[in-house]
C-alpha cells in the first residue's frame, strides 16, 4: 500500500488522457521522512515569512531607511513571502493529509503565481543591481536618478513583465490538450514539468515557446545584472582605499550569491528538465531556488547591514 492517495482523474481518448487531477511525485515516498520533511519545511517556511516580514516592518517604521534601496528590499521581501507561499504550505498540508492530488485549475493557479513571483524576484535582483550601479558609479546624481517617481516606475514594470511572462506560460499550457500521464516529478506544478506530460504531437511547438519566453524574461534581468555589476567593479577597481573597496566588494558579493542561488537553480532545472534522467535530482535542486533562497535574502541582505539591525531591534522594543 502506497503511503500517499492517488486519484487521478482522468478519461482516455485514442490512449490519450485528458486530465483533470494531478499527482505529485514530491521528494521522497518514504513514510518514515514524511514526518521530518513536514517539520523541516514548515521552519523553513515560517522562518522565511517572519524575517521579511520584520525586515518590511522596521524599514517602513523607520524614516532614516525610506531610501530606494530599502525601498525595492522591502519589495523584494513581499514578493519572496508570496513566492514561497505559492508552493510549500501545499506540500506542508499533503504531507498531514497523505494526499499529493492537485486538481488542473488549482495547479494551473499555482503555476501562473509561482511564475509571476519568481520573475518578479528576478526582476527585483535587476532593480536593485542598477540601483547599486547608480550608488557606486554616479553617487552625485543617485537622489536625482533614483527618485520615488522613478523607484514606483521601477516596480510598476517589474511587476506588468512578471504577470506577461506568467500569462505566456499559462497560455502555452492551456494549449496542451492531453497529457501522457497524471504524475508530476516535482512538489509542484512546475511548468517544464507539465510541458514533459505533454502529448508528442504538441509537445516540440509548446516546448519552443515556453523556452523562448524563458530565455526572453530570464535574459533581460541577467543581462542587466551583468551589466551593472561591470560597471560597479570597474569603478570599484579605481578606488584606492582599500577599505572602501572591502566594504563595496562585500556589498556586491552578497547580492551575488543570491544571484547565482536563484538563476543557477532555477535556470539549470529549468532547462535541463526536458532531457534529465533523474527527475527526483530536479525536485531536490528545485528546493534551493524554491525555499532556501527566499529564506537566505533576508539573512545575507540584513545580518551585514547596520542600518537594517538597528531598525529591527527599535520596532522589537517598540513592539515588546
Amino acid at each position: 500500500m502506497t503511503y500517499f492517495m492517488k486519484k487521478g482523474k482522468q478519461k482516455t481518448t485514442n490512449d490519450k488522457i485528458l486530465i483533470s487531477e494531478f499527482f505529485f511525485l514530491g521528494l521522497s515516498d518514504n513514510p518514515e521522512l514524511q514526518p521530518l520533511l513536514c517539520v523541516l519545511f514548515l521552519s523553513m517556511y515560517l522562518v522565511t515569512v517572519l524575517r521579511n516580514l520584520l525586515i518590511i516592518l522596521a524599514v517602513t517604521s523607520d524614516p532614516h531607511l525610506h531610501t530606494p534601496m530599502y525601498f525595492f528590499l522591502t519589495n523584494l521581501s513581499l514578493a519572496d513571502i508570496s513566492f514561497i507561499s505559492t508552493t510549500v504550505p501545499k506540500m506542508i498540508v499533503d504531507t498531514q493529509t497523505h494526499s499529493r492530488v492537485i486538481s488542473y485549475e488549482g495547479c494551473l493557479t499555482q503555476m501562473s503565481i509561482f511564475i509571476l513571483f519568481g520573475c518578479m524576484d528576478s526582476m527585483l535582483l535587476s532593480v536593485m543591481a542598477y540601483d547599486r550601479f547608480v550608488a557606486i558609479c554616479h553617487p552625485l546624481h543617485y537622489t536625482i536618478i533614483m527618485n520615488p517617481r522613478t523607484c514606483w516606475i521601477f516596480i510598476l514594470v517589474s511587476f506588468f513583465v512578471s504577470l506577461l511572462d506568467s500569462q505566456m506560460h499559462n497560455v502555452t499550457v492551456l494549449q496542451l490538450t492531453c497529457f501522457k500521464d497524471v504524475e508530476i516529478s516535482s512538489f509542484f506544478c512546475d511548468p517544464s514539468q507539465l510541458l514533459n506530460l505533454g502529448c508528442s504531437d504538441t509537445f516540440m511547438n509548446n516546448i519552443v515557446i515556453m523556452y523562448f519566453a524563458g530565455t526572453i524574461f530570464g535574459f533581460l534581468p541577467i543581462s542587466g545584472i551583468f551589466f551593472s555589476y561591470y560597471k560597479i567593479f570597474s569603478s570599484i577597481l579605481r578606488v584606492p582605499s582599500l577599505g572602501g573597496k572591502y566594504k563595496a566588494f562585500s556589498t556586491c558579493g552578497s547580492h551575488m550569491t543570491v544571484v547565482c542561488l536563484f538563476y543557477g537553480t532555477g535556470l539549470g532545472v529549468y532547462l535541463s528538465s526536458a532531457i534529465s534522467q533523474y527527475p527526483r535530482r530536479d525536485a531536490v535542486a528545485s528546493v534551493v531556488y524554491t525555499v532556501v533562497t527566499p529564506m537566505l535574502n533576508p539573512f545575507i541582505y540584513s545580518l551585514r547591514n547596520r542600518d537594517i539591525k538597528r531598525a529591527m531591534f527599535r520596532f522589537l522594543g517598540k513592539t515588546i
